[in-house]
């Protein structure tokens, strides 16, 4: 990595910095003459210089040049103007040079802001693809947080300052000595003032700004501690609830906030200190020239027009020199920003970058064994983990790697996986180091999983098969616009030294995993989901799923059948009374007052609860129906029995839990709420108060809450009100309310409630796990498990992935890494989370299905339980780092030894 920003920046940009400052230079031409046009119009036509007589005229726009070997050459003889069409060409002149000017400001300054973006982008994926070769054991000494910062934010005016390199030094110092050249030729020793006062904002402004230099540097180091220090919170905040030390961690960013406050206050009193002195000096210089020039002029020693020419050409020297000072300030911090850039980035030993380029060639099979020679392995504090280890493991050979906690096996195995690097010795196949082959066979041909698992944010069919996007594999079809675009995109890509990998494209090596294409992946992806016993769970995130109906055609197509088999599978098995139907034309027990009322489900977020009870036609059903009334007053009894069952209860108590209408908090609320509507009536409650009672109602199911307050005679009004609802519904609530009907698919519903199309009973016991079971057994039956699977498997994982439990996340790691179908597995206790006796099932499942149909890949388990290790070839035993035996199960189950001590 360049340690120097403006070699980084020149080695980078050297041809498009040569063509600007050749522009700047050409730029300079009509800078330095729009400062002797105003002298000219001064003296010339306004002052009388030259027309003399009232007939007199000059000659305009004469090119006549003395050349060295030719002589006088006339290009051009001018023209002869009066003294006012002079005065109106010059002037046009003077308009056409500012015209000139702006349009060189607007293509210099055009071209530096693109210079520099193409900069940034370039530093900033060297920078990330520097932390993609970092080594492993470096990652355990940085925090995530600050990485990421610098990369967003510490870089940031380092693209800036691309462009201003060696151009703005270039354009603002020729603007600057062109007008204090101007200055000199007009007067020498008005130029000699000017000069000393540019001198001096030279010479003590920068030494000044050495301060803040230290200062920014500072600000700039505890910003990003802070930083990191808040990401550490983030991760581990579960750590901090546990243990009460919030207060701790408040008094930790508190500390942290006032040594920033410090720094930067000291930084605003310094930087205003020296901004006052640069004004000033810069303001003392005009009252110079006012007055030793207005001295001159009266004196006879310089005419008006060069002291208004001198004037306005200062006028032009404070703003690029003061820009220059900037420039100056600028360069020295971003190379203080760089300099920390290039100590935090600057990592040996990196991974070499041919490791990781994408293969011109297909990846063929390992058939080498995997050979460990004298390996050994220490940790940071440099504790040996495992010593002097030599073993060698063949293709398509089932290794158990058991020992107790400490003993060495999950370092020998992490050290088979690449996430460590020996200390000494090495593992090979075919004579190559491990470390030296191309992560395209590594990560291809070789799978790992440990318990430590990381999920991206995105679906998790995204994280299933990260494993298997590896390069891109078909480019997709880009047409006119779009092709366009791709190719603009492209071309700025390689100008910035990126890669021209499309992400639009297929990446999935569909052919790795078992399958032809996307359309038989998931027949490749579900015998790994049923071996790692996940397959339950993704069914689960499915039926509590929404189904986007224009994607999944065939479920959507099937549902009215899906009901019909549900119903006569649990006709036949006795069960039929789990589930109560949705009827138009009765009243739901199983479901809400509510839920009953609607026949239908909203569209949210475009609708809810709060704004469908707001509606005016909605209010108006409740005032014609005489359902305010009614359901107030049940609401009333739902709120005295809740809370004369509950106000004595701890917040904690399980009851809660079977109150879906109201929470332990909202008790005192509405036990005050009481108190103060004792009269009862609907008309003494303001509208904020009938809501909230009102709305205990909604959410009551009698069979569930049992306090004997809905009557026959209610819940006929209440199907009599939800007819009325949906025959005069107007139009903006039917396109945000989808009403139930048996022979369609409900698409703002869940996947389950569409199957069922009603209420399971809560009289039944086990019923949920019985719907679910049967429904599973139907899907298959009905050709669209698939179908059911891929909605499961569209569930948005979350940040880490923690919208899943510990054990699914265990689950899915291992699926993904099977999913690779690898000539080497490297098992290391990945399913902790899980009791013995399932992970017992899971490697049983794993070992039966890899070595099934002919394929024999080499696997490698370190085992939590010894006794599994009968399934395995054979068995490689730890201890304190050493391996201490060797042999298969009915050896060492039979020798008196440290497996048989396990074992027992």
């Amino acid at each position: 990595m360049e340690k120097s920003l403006a070699r980084y920046i020149w080695s980078n940009t050297r041809r498009q910095q040569l063509w600007i400052l050749a522009v700047v230079a050409v730029s300079m031409v009509p800078y330095f003459l729009s400062f002797d046009l105003p002298k000219q119009i001064v003296n010339g036509p306004i002052q009388g210089d030259g027309f003399e007589n009232a007939n007199a005229t000059q000659t305009f726009m004469h090119l006549a040049y003395d050349i060295p070997l030719i002589g006088h050459v006339e290009f051009f003889e001018g023209f002869q103007l009066n003294r006012l069409q002079m005065l109106m060409a010059l002037s046009l002149v003077f308009l056409a040079l500012v015209v000139l000017n702006g349009l060189f400001k607007f293509y210099i300054n055009t071209y530096k802001g693109r210079l520099g973006e193409r900069m940034l982008r370039r530093i900033r994926f060297q920078l990330i693809d520097r932390v993609l070769r970092f080594p492993p054991v470096h990652f355990k000494r940085v925090k995530s947080a600050e990485i990421a910062t610098m990369i967003k934010d510490e870089v940031e005016p380092m693209g800036g300052f691309t462009g201003d390199a060696f151009v703005s030094p270039a354009l603002l110092g020729g603007q600057a000595l062109t007008a204090l050249a101007f200055i000199i030729v007009q007067n020498f020793w008005l130029g000699m003032i000017a000069a000393a006062i540019v001198g001096v904002q030279a010479v003590v402004i920068p030494r000044m700004r050495k301060r803040l230099l230290e200062l920014g540097r500072q600000r700039q180091l505890t910003a990003r501690e802070l930083s990191g220090r808040v990401g550490e919170i983030v991760e581990g905040i579960g750590t901090i609830h546990g243990n009460d030390t919030s207060n701790l961690e408040r008094a930790d960013i508190a500390t942290r906030l006032g040594l920033i406050f410090s720094i930067r206050y000291d930084l605003y009193q310094w930087k205003f200190l020296v901004k006052f002195l640069n004004n000033f000096l810069a303001q003392v210089t005009p009252f110079l020239f006012y007055a030793i020039g207005g001295y001159l002029a009266l004196q006879g020693r310089l005419d008006i027009g060069q002291l208004v020419a001198v004037i306005s050409a200062y006028k032009d020297l404070p703003g690029p020199l003061k820009e220059l000072i900037d420039w100056d300030q600028m360069r020295q911090d971003v190379q203080v920003k760089y300099q920390q850039v290039y100590e935090q980035f600057n990592v040996e030993p990196l991974i070499d970058s041919r490791i990781q380029e994408i293969p011109a060639e297909a990846v063929g099979p390992l058939t080498a064994a995997l050979v460990v020679s004298n390996l050994t392995l220490s940790d940071d504090s440099g504790a040996r983990l495992v010593d002097h280890v030599s073993v060698e493991i063949r293709p398509n050979e089932t290794v158990a790697v058991v020992g107790p906690n400490g003993s060495g096996a999950e370092a020998f195995a992490e050290a088979l996986g690449r996430i460590v690097w020996p200390d000494s010795g090495r593992i090979s196949i075919d004579g190559r180091d491990l470390l030296e082959l191309p992560e395209s066979i590594t990560g291809r041909r070789i799978s790992y999983a440990s318990s430590d698992s990381y999920f991206f944010h995105g679906t998790l069919r995204d994280n299933l098969l990260y494993g298997l996007k590896h390069a891109p594999l078909t480019d997709p079809n880009y047409e006119d616009e779009a092709a366009q675009e791709f190719k603009w995109h492209a071309a700025e890509a390689l100008k910035a030294g990126n890669p021209t990998l499309d992400l639009n494209s297929d990446w999935v090596d569909y052919n790795a995993a078992g399958a032809t294409g996307p359309d038989d992946l998931l027949t490749a992806i579900r015998p790994v989901l049923d071996a790692v016993l996940i397959s339950q769970d993704i069914l689960d995130l499915a039926l509590r799923s929404t189904v986007d109906t224009t994607v999944h055609v065939a479920l959507a197509g099937r549902i009215v059948d899906l009901r019909q088999s549900l119903r006569e599978r649990m006709k036949d098995e006795s069960l039929d009374a789990i589930v109560v139907p949705f009827d138009f034309d009765n009243y739901n027990s199983q479901a809400t007052v509510g839920e009953n009322l609607l026949f239908g489900t909203m569209k949210r977020p475009m609708m809810n609860n709060r704004k469908l009870a707001a509606h005016p036609y909605f209010q108006q059903l409740f005032r014609d129906t005489g359902l305010s009334n009614d359901l107030y007053a049940m609401g009333l009894e739902i709120a005295e029995n809740a809370v004369e069952l509950f106000h004595d209860l701890p917040p904690d108590h399980p009851f809660f839990q079977q109150l879906t209408f109201m929470t332990a908090d909202d008790i005192p609320t509405y036990q005050a709420l009481l108190q103060k509507l004792q009269s009862r009536r609907f008309e003494d409650a303001s509208i904020d108060e009938r809501s909230m009672i009102i709305r205990l109602s909604f959410a009551y199911i009698e069979p569930r809450h049992r306090f004997g307050l809905l009557s026959d005679e209610l819940m006929a009004k209440i199907v009599s009100a939800r007819k009325q609802f949906h025959e005069h519904i107007p139009d903006d609530l039917a396109v945000l309310i989808e009403r139930y009907d048996p022979e369609r698919f409900t698409s703002s519903a869940t996947l389950m409630d569409n199957v069922l199309f009603g209420r399971i009973a809560y009289q039944q016991a086990d019923a949920s796990d019985r719907i679910r079971t049967i429904m599973s057994e139907l899907f298959d039956a009905l050709d669209l498990y698939d179908d059911v699977l891929s909605i499961g498997l569209e569930f948005d994982v979350g940040s880490g992935g923690k919208r899943l439990t510990m054990v699914q996340r265990q689950k899915l790691n291992l699926a993904r890494a099977l999913l690779k179908r690898s000539d080497y597995f490297i098992f290391n206790r990945p399913l902790p989370a899980l009791d013995q006796r399932v992970q017992d099932q899971i490697i049983r499942n794993v070992v039966q299905d890899l070595h099934e149909e002919g394929k024999r890949p080499a696997i490698i388990w370190v085992l939590s339980n010894a006794k599994l290790a009968e399934i395995f070839d054979r068995i490689l035993l730890f201890n304190r780092g050493d391996l201490v035996e060797a042999g298969n199960y009915p050896e060492l189950s039979e020798k008196n030894g440290m497996f048989k001590e396990l074992l027992s």
